[in-house]
């Protein structure tokens, strides 16, 4: 057989394996629906790309080494969205939208969002994306909700770590809970109309557990019509949270983080929030929470993404 017709042939069996790998979801193409192409993908994962549109479906991706990526020329191009509450759905943490358990899982240029809270008048958690997945990393991705939009967590003994770089997040009632081992790197924070704003509710629950969160340059912001706006609070006695670097635009309540139950709990002697160069109207250091933290410059390093995640395997989002 000469030479360039098995270069030929080659490279054509190449380009079908590549093909292969990679699965496309849009009105005209092979799959119409996420979940039917999360469904095809082989056991060890592979890329999913989503053109422009609504994708209305619950997902679950267990699978290792998904990649999701809006083909859209922004996230909110490419919007997977369901509704349901915990009272329609048996739970808290049947309510997501997107189910993320598979590890090495990515995501980039699209919308995950549960819009149950604009659809039903009655007040209930409602997730958007539930998260458990270790070395996962979103990138450019949206998640809107209202009470508990994003529950980033853990599904082993060691904490699962996620990165979120250039995100957007929006919500009221601990719209970002859970006990993951989070870095969300310059992202955008938003808190919708509500009575009361909790943007965190981490719940680190053993001195030994390594979770926590962690906003670095971070911009936060709310509605007018939030009214009540706090940093957040400790679900868990020993719940970590940072913000380094964050511009408050929103207007945060000068004590800065809240007791779980004013009154009934005491988890604010026990957690750890911490804060470190904030600027803008909400920055306010002098009227923050006597038992929070206000970090040095050598205490804040400690904190840094790269020395956030170190570890053994050397994973480095």
């Amino acid at each position: 057989m000469p030479r360039i017709l098995l270069a030929l042939l080659l490279a054509m069996a190449l380009a079908d394996v590549a093909a292969a790998e990679t699965l496309r979801v849009g009105p005209k193409s092979a799959y119409k629906t996420l979940a039917a192409a999360v469904e095809a993908l082989p056991a060890d994962g592979g890329t999913i790309e989503l053109a422009p549109g609504e994708y209305r479906e619950k997902v679950t991706v267990a699978k290792p080494n998904v990649r999701l990526i809006g083909k859209g020329k922004a996230p909110k191009d490419t919007v997977i969205v369901w509704s349901d509450g915990a009272n329609t759905a048996g739970g808290t943490f049947k309510s997501f939208t997107m189910n993320v358990s598979g590890d090495g899982f990515r995501a980039k240029n699209l919308t995950i969002q549960n819009d149950y809270h604009l659809k039903d008048a009655r007040p209930s958690q409602a997730v958007a994306l539930a998260i458990t997945a270790d070395r996962a990393v979103l990138e450019k991705v949206r998640l809107l909700g209202a009470q508990d939009t994003l529950y980033a967590a853990t599904k082993k003994e060691r904490p699962s770590r996620q990165y979120f770089k250039d995100c957007y997040i929006e919500g009221h009632v601990d719209f970002i809970f859970g006990d993951a081992k989070a870095f969300f790197d310059r992202c955008h924070i938003h808190g919708i109309a509500h009575e009361s704003v909790m943007i965190t509710a981490q719940s680190k629950n053993r001195p030994d557990q390594d979770s926590a969160y962690v906003f670095d340059r971070s911009l936060i912001t709310a509605d007018a019509g939030a009214k009540s706006i706090w940093f957040g609070r400790a679900w868990r006695p020993l719940a970590t949270v940072v913000f380094m670097r964050s511009r408050i635009e929103a207007k945060l309540d000068p004590a800065g983080w809240r007791e779980w139950t004013p009154g009934k709990t005491e988890t604010l002697n026990t957690a750890t929030f911490a804060e470190y160069a904030s600027t803008g109207p909400g920055a306010s250091p002098s009227t923050r929470e006597p038992r929070s933290h206000q970090l040095t410059d050598e205490q804040a390093k400690a904190w840094d993404r790269k020395t956030f995640f170190a570890g053994p395997d050397g994973w480095n989002p």
